[in-house]
């Protein structure tokens, strides 16, 4: 089995609910992917490193860090950078929150991040792309340059094309019909 496919079984098996829910875009779904089931596991951690690394690499960014929204892109984004440790250049990972903290430094972005530095955005899974857009407009307020976005499911419901629209790649790990939804 390809890491690939054993993401998308890793997936199936933890991740997938059926019923009817509100997502955070708004819209209803007779499905609900909890990404982070995967995302946080052991065996998840690994393949998601792995294949989240390789997607970066193959499209020829060269980051200094990746991250998102807190919290679904943060284990991604550790797990990306984990892998690197083991396949140079060291890629770093942050954390944006979703507002900037009223104590302390204040940052919205924490983290391995400063100001110039070349980004990929990380989101778990994409529905409409606001989550991802909005990690992108934090980061680029604080002089981040973003080379893509990579995210672990698309939903393919057209978030991915709005992502697009702003002028930005989006790679994916794993789509809804590579785990079987339709």
């Amino acid at each position: 089995m390809t890491d690939r496919e054993a993401l998308a079984s890793l997936l199936r098996e933890r991740s997938i609910s059926f019923g009817d829910f509100l997502l955070a875009s708004g819209q209803r779904s007779r499905y609900y992917i909890d990404a982070r089931k995967t995302t946080m596991s052991a065996a998840g951690q690994r393949l998601i490193g792995r294949l989240g690394l390789e997607a970066i690499r193959a499209l020829g960014w060269m980051p200094d860090a990746v991250g998102g929204l807190t919290m679904g892109a943060d284990p991604v984004a550790f797990a990306i950078a984990r892998a690197s440790a083991d396949a140079p250049p060291p890629i770093d990972a942050f954390s944006v929150r979703k507002a900037a903290k009223e104590h302390g430094t204040g940052r919205r972005i924490e983290g391995n991040f400063i100001s110039g530095a070349a980004v990929v955005v990380i989101e778990d899974v994409i529905t409409s792309g606001g989550s991802a857009l909005q990690a992108v407009e934090a980061v680029q307020a604080e002089g981040g340059r973003v080379l893509g976005v990579l995210a672990v499911v698309d939903r393919m419901q057209g978030g991915r094309t709005a992502i697009e629209a702003s002028g930005l790649s989006v790679a994916v790990i794993t789509t809804i019909h590579d785990l079987g939804i339709s």
